[in-house]
């Protein structure tokens, strides 16, 4: 994944932003800790501001787009972390872990530097139903394998606390479901590019046709048009906690 992030990464800070309401589901769960590691860190999306904070990640690209005023980063992997047993308070992995080529040793690692606290914003699936499924099969196939599922990572980490994050229909971090009441966003080459999703999307032609026709004829709101009045829905995504965290 380091190699697929070195190309797709390099527009990743344009639409890939912190969204004020995630930030503030995190940092709950982020409670009093105030040594972390960030692993994964990408462009440094969450990374609390008034915590000791230091980041980890591979690629040398996403590091280049990181704020002058970031937080200190190391180019390491998740599998293998540069620092001593119980350096931190905790870890942080904010959706990464499908992305690591060994999540149990990842998970491991995450442990052994902060004590058994981690803190991980994941992907449990789609709910049933959703709409961009309709259109585009592939990325229910192809991501549902790549993220563990929560009795996966309960394995690695002993008990955990699961929190359902809601998504709101303005999230100005364009993640996958970001834009779950704005499919027009997806006709954005600039916004897939910030979705490692769709470049592992073999057939993608016929689903934009697809997805442009019906918005221009008004069929994609004939079918969809319950979800047009929703501030917020639960796309999947999930913060879990271990070690102290959970309790």
């Amino acid at each position: 994944m380091l190699a697929a992030y070195d190309t797709i990464g390099r527009q990743y800070r344009g639409n890939r932003n912190s969204d004020p309401r995630i930030a503030a589901a995190l940092n709950r769960n982020i409670g009093r800790a105030h040594r972390i590691v960030n692993i994964g860190a990408g462009t440094g999306s969450y990374e609390p501001t008034e915590r000791d904070v230091v980041a980890v990640e591979p690629s040398v690209v996403m590091i280049a787009q990181r704020r002058k005023d970031a937080s200190p980063v190391i180019q390491a992997r998740a599998e293998q972390l540069p620092f001593r047993d119980g350096s931190f308070n905790l870890a942080m992995a904010i959706l990464t872990i499908h992305h690591w080529s060994d999540q149990a040793k990842g998970l491991e690692e995450a442990v052994r530097v902060a004590n058994g606290r981690v803190m991980l914003l994941t992907w449990i699936g789609f709910p049933q139903g959703f709409w961009l499924t309709d259109y585009f099969p592939e990325i229910e196939e192809k991501d549902t394998r790549m993220f563990p599922s929560i009795d996966k990572i309960s394995g690695y980490l002993g008990p955990v606390n699961v929190e359902v994050l809601s998504i709101p229909h303005d999230c100005t971090d364009g993640f996958l479901c970001a834009y779950w009441r704005r499919p027009e966003a997806y006709l954005d080459p600039g916004v897939r590019g910030g979705i490692s999703t769709f470049s592992r999307i073999t057939q993608l032609q016929y689903p934009l046709e697809k997805l442009a026709a019906d918005l221009k004829s008004g069929e994609w709101e004939r079918r969809y048009s319950g979800l047009l009045t929703k501030e917020s829905i639960d796309c999947g995504y999930r913060i879990i906690t271990s070690g102290s965290a959970a309790a």
